[in-house]
């Protein structure tokens, strides 16, 4: 008996006609020799509009209440589901993370998942019912409600794959995964396939198609995922290891930009005090992604780094006790601009090509950060457009 899982995006589910839709085709791809698991995000724009309200009672909403708040979106498109399905004449039912156990650990906002009890789950698939999970949630080891950030139902999908040892598929509004996004490069090449390491590059990057973590679970325990659009009948893309899209020699696989993160620049700072600052900035959750310093003179430095806009104001605090507010610069107007492949391992002069394309366009580069498969800069926002078609051309993406 084959298991598969699927998850279905925001935009899948937005409406009720949609919804009906889903249904017919989860039916139709059930048969008699298939057991089915659906994945649900909540419809729409709803986590947003709920973020939206919390924030008129109070700019920095508690994060707790906040999970509680945006986990009640996922419960309403499993219900939805499991209703038309039953509609439709099929055994369905909806599960939240509560009523599953989906363990997790971390801060609220940021979770991830420790372990699943699938018990339940593996009972109603026996009897033939088509089980619907909510995404994106967990419960915490005091029993209090988290999510686990923005595009956690993927990584939900895949844990719920692993522990099931199902196919995962990720239905969402797009066709695929491109080497570029589409909507910004018009001559992007749709991937037939990708590398589990160059989509964890690239969805760490920015890249909006699969949550990071999703990657990182799949390649760890060798799920392979399959990325089409809801109700498509295009062909979409898969994400495996071993792939043989490097045979023809391809050194760049696409290119992922990121407008989510501000640079925070502290200017003569103590060098002594570095270790302090980021320990502090960690114990408080605070990704930090680039960073850049200037060699020390007489104990100081200048020092960059860039973390995600919203928790902007919540680093200031932690910063005052280090230095003065007159020598901290903050730059909301950045872009994190990346290429991934894996075929910089073995070829030179990838960085070189790109500094040159940036140089003959007047793009400033503020900063730099690279991987063996990447390699990531920080340039004005006003300069993502134009660095995008100029290196996708370069690099034939």
């Amino acid at each position: 008996m084959e298991r598969i899982v699927q998850k279905y995006g925001g935009s899948s589910v937005s409406t009720t006609e949609k919804i009906e839709a889903i249904a017919e085709n989860i039916i139709a791809t059930k048969g008699e020799n298939t057991q089915m698991l659906v994945v649900v995000s909540a419809m729409g724009d709803t986590t947003d509009d709920y973020i939206g309200l919390a924030k008129k009672l109070s700019d920095d909403p508690d994060k707790r209440e906040l999970d509680v708040l945006m986990s009640t979106g996922e419960m309403i498109s499993a219900s939805l589901l499991a209703i038309s399905l039953n509609e439709q004449g099929q055994k369905a039912v909806s599960y939240n993370a509560y009523q599953l156990d989906i363990r997790t650990n971390g801060i609220h906002g940021k979770s991830q998942i420790k372990d699943i009890d699938v018990s339940k789950i593996e009972k109603k698939l026996e009897d033939g019912s088509i089980v619907i999970v909510t995404g994106f949630q967990g419960i915490d080891e005091i029993g209090d409600i988290t999510t686990l950030g923005r595009g956690g139902s993927d990584t939900s999908a895949v844990a719920l794959a692993v522990k099931l040892d199902a196919r995962c598929e990720i239905y969402t509004d797009v066709d695929g995964i491109y080497s570029v996004d589409p909507r910004k490069y018009s001559d992007a090449h749709k991937l037939d396939e990708i590398e589990y390491e160059e989509m964890l590059e690239l969805a760490s990057s920015g890249a909006q198609v699969m949550h990071s973590r999703s990657i990182e679970l799949a390649q760890k325990y060798g799920i392979e995922l399959y990325v089409g659009r809801t109700l498509g009948k295009e062909k979409g893309t898969y994400i495996r290891g071993n792939s043989k899209m490097n045979i023809e020699g391809k050194v760049i696989t696409g290119i992922a930009t990121s407008d989510e993160d501000s640079a925070i620049t502290l200017k003569e700072f103590k060098a002594e005090n570095i270790s302090g600052l980021f320990e502090d900035i960690s114990v408080k959750g605070i990704n930090v992604d680039m960073i850049s310093q200037t060699a020390p003179i007489d104990g100081v430095v200048n020092v960059s780094f860039t973390i995600p806009k919203d928790e902007v104001r919540l680093i200031k605090g932690i910063i005052d006790k280090y230095i003065e507010a007159k020598n901290v610069v903050v730059d909301d107007e950045i872009t994190k601009f990346s290429l991934v492949g894996l075929g910089m391992r073995d070829t030179y002069g990838v960085a070189s090509k790109v500094f040159k394309i940036f140089n003959e366009n007047d793009i400033a580069l503020k900063m730099i950060t690279t991987s063996e498969i990447r390699i990531t800069c920080a340039i004005n926002s006003k300069d993502k457009m134009t660095a995008i078609q100029k290196v996708a051309k370069e690099f034939d993406l």
